[in-house]
């Protein structure tokens, strides 16, 4: 079916015992959801109620309408970098006109079916950009760590990094010491988690976020909270606003729609592939797509964020026992109660215990230790992942994917070339070709014969034997135009010099093509042989 979404499997053998592990993981879910929407939407320069929007309207609607069983959607830290760019750029307005927009490309991607091809990004290219967005975000994260008094803190890295440093004697302590605390005290529960007994349950970054609001409360300590610059956050639901569109302005959100559009199907489709490793299941990649981008066209007329899978509130949601997208729905509700009835309480959060966390974030995000390792790969691998990293952090994600994708691809074609190879059969394999080298030539193909690998019979063409040349293609497995392109201006070359031209084993891929081509038609009928031992035979015997 075009559009099933994942939930309607899942009722088949439904009882109350997944019911009540579905609703103890939302419940968890929930929790842990909501210190981590704050900080997202807070280090993406918006209010922190937008990612808490964000979380119960898109959390739900992931959910509900999903191809994954357990996956968990929600603001995600790898957006932080590009929605910063954008709402510093052209303003919140224009960020909802961003996201509505990437919400009808993922649709589209998953309505043409495209969900698989995301799959084919290479591996460097994703541990290049997710560590390069996982440095940004701990260093987007520096200001609130320190307290320091910077009024807006630039996009770009460099500006960012000489904005730090101008303001690096403006250290508040308190901050420092709070947000300190906080990372330390999110360690320790990760270390000895097994050892609280039932508390075990409740995730550190929550923890972390009660402590340190208590502690600055009853201390009355000098630091920034959500409520001295954010005013707190409002109890309940935002209502539904048209965001005002024009083609003069929606023209110029096309570019980071699309950037959104695609972080967020690479960041969807590879947590629903680790919730499928956990849960021994497979999930709809492009029914999971098309979930997302409802999900991305209808939280921002409730003033949300952009939103995709999220692997840390996925996992959990999966080691607290959920079986169904009932705990995705579960978690949402989960988060709406709190914004109705809790939302007064935060604001003593202080933004120092948030930055605290992202950074615990961010460090969890990144693969790091990919860099240690670097040099156990190859050259090009190294390449690859180190330019992406660097034209993350000092450019933008696009840029860093667009050439992180053109040095896979220019990899991809060099190793595979290196990999076709052409042999000269010679008389001791073929004792009928003893002494006829150079009248009679046969070539042994090995791979594939694309534009990249072509020299392969260029090479064969400036030494053409005198009476007959026999190409064997029985051990090549792709030929592409421009392969074919190549060999027809070899037999067109061996017609003009008046060599006989024989070609042995075309078959499958190769002989689709050359039919295709017109190439099988313009071939004398004597001069196809299905082996080399049958060509040789036919030509020496003649």
């Amino acid at each position: 079916m075009f559009f099933r979404p994942k939930i309607l499997d899942c009722f088949s053998s439904y009882n109350k015992a997944q019911f009540a592990k579905d609703v103890l993981a939302g419940l968890t879910v929930g929790i842990v959801a909501l210190p981590l929407a704050m900080a997202f939407a807070i280090a993406s320069g918006l209010k922190p109620e937008a990612g808490i929007f964000t979380a119960i309207i898109a959390g739900s609607l992931i959910s509900l309408l999903g191809g994954s069983r357990v996956q968990i959607g929600g603001p995600a830290g790898a957006f932080i970098v590009i929605v910063y760019g954008i709402v510093e750029r052209y303003g919140v307005s224009n960020l909802l006109i961003a996201t509505a927009l990437s919400g009808v490309f993922l649709i589209l991607m998953g309505a043409f079916r495209l969900g698989t091809l995301v799959r084919f990004i290479p591996v460097a290219v994703i541990i290049g950009f997710t560590n390069g967005i996982a440095f940004l975000i701990g260093l987007s994260q520096i200001k609130d760590f320190f307290g320091l008094s910077i009024e807006k803190m630039p996009a770009q890295f460099f500006p960012a990094v000489r904005t730090l440093y101008q303001a690096a004697d403006t250290v508040n302590l308190f901050a420092l010491a709070v947000a300190s605390g906080s990372i330390a005290l999110i360690i320790f529960w990760k270390l000895f988690q097994d050892r609280l007994g039932y508390l075990r349950h409740l995730p550190g970054t929550v923890i972390a976020m009660v402590v340190a609001t208590v502690v600055t409360t009853v201390l009355e300590l000098p630091i920034d909270t959500i409520g001295s610059r954010f005013g707190g956050i409002p109890a309940g639901l935002p209502h539904f606003e048209w965001i005002p569109m024009s083609w003069s302005t929606t023209q110029f959100m096309v570019a980071p729609a699309l950037t959104l559009a695609l972080l967020g199907a690479i960041e969807s489709l590879l947590c629903a592939r680790i919730a499928d490793g956990f849960i021994h299941d497979r999930h709809d990649s492009n029914q999971e797509l098309m979930a997302q981008g409802i999900a991305n066209i209808v939280t921002p007329f409730f003033s949300g964020m952009p939103a995709t899978g999220t692997i840390a509130r996925t996992v959990t949601n999966v080691e607290s026992g959920a079986s169904t997208p009932i705990a995705g729905i579960v978690h949402a509700f989960v988060l709406f109660i709190i914004v109705l009835f809790a939302a007064p309480l935060a604001k003593d959060i202080p933004l120092a215990s948030l930055a605290a966390i992202l950074m615990y974030v961010a460090w969890n995000m990144g693969e790091w230790r990919k860099f240690i390792d670097l040099k156990q790969f190859r050259l090009p691998y190294r390449i690859t992942i180190l330019s992406v990293f660097a034209l993350t952090v000092v450019l933008d994600l696009t840029v860093a994917v667009e050439v992180g994708l053109l040095l896979a691809f220019i990899t991809f074609i060099y190793r595979i070339s290196s990999l076709s190879r052409c042999e000269i059969a010679d008389a001791q394999a073929y004792p009928a070709l003893a002494n006829l080298q150079g009248r009679i030539d046969a070539y042994r193909i090995y791979g594939a014969i694309f534009f990249g690998a072509v020299k392969l019979l260029e090479k064969i063409e400036a030494n053409l034997p005198t009476q007959t040349l026999l190409l064997d293609l029985k051990n090549v497995i792709y030929v592409d135009s421009s392969g074919m392109d190549t060999i027809a201006e070899l037999a067109h070359l061996c017609k003009v010099r008046k060599v006989n031209f024989i070609i042995c084993g075309l078959d499958h891929q190769p002989y689709e093509i050359a039919q295709r081509s017109g190439f099988i038609d313009q071939l004398p009928n004597d001069c196809l042989y299905p082996d080399i031992v049958s060509g040789i035979e036919a030509v020496t015997h003649s």
